[in-house]
């Protein structure tokens, strides 16, 4: 197995574009907002690219699931919080649409991990 194989990865570079934007669109946030909103959106967001990186360095498909399992329902988290910030007029639709369509790729990136790991085929 490629040592840190993950950095390779485009689910993996995809991630690390939305923890970008996101950042940017926490900081616009109104301050009385940043910290509990904006917290547990950053660390949602940083959730899928970490379980990306830690599942990765698991030797058996069925534990690389798990973390490929949690990545996915962090997305899920991520876009949710964005859909309060959304409905509560706290970001723009169209910063919106960015996130949701990064979250959107992520997603069928990781379900395709998922396949592939149910035929041992991950690299």
């Amino acid at each position: 197995m490629e040592k840190f194989r993950f950095l390779n990865w485009e689910v993996y570079r995809n991630t690390r574009e939305l923890i970008s934007l996101v950042l940017v669109l926490v900081r616009k946030l109104p301050r009385e907002y940043r910290y509990e909103l904006g917290s547990q959106i950053i660390r949602s967001s940083f959730s899928i690219l970490l379980n990306i990186a830690e599942g990765s360095g698991k030797t058996s498909d069925r534990e690389m699931n798990r973390f490929i399992e949690v990545a996915l329902g962090s997305v899920y988290e991520t876009l949710a919080g964005f859909d309060v910030l959304r409905d509560n007029k706290l970001v723009a639709e169209e910063d919106f649409q960015k996130v949701y369509d990064l979250l959107g790729s992520i997603s069928s990136q990781l379900g395709g991990f998922k396949k592939k790991l149910s035929v041992g085929r991950v690299s």
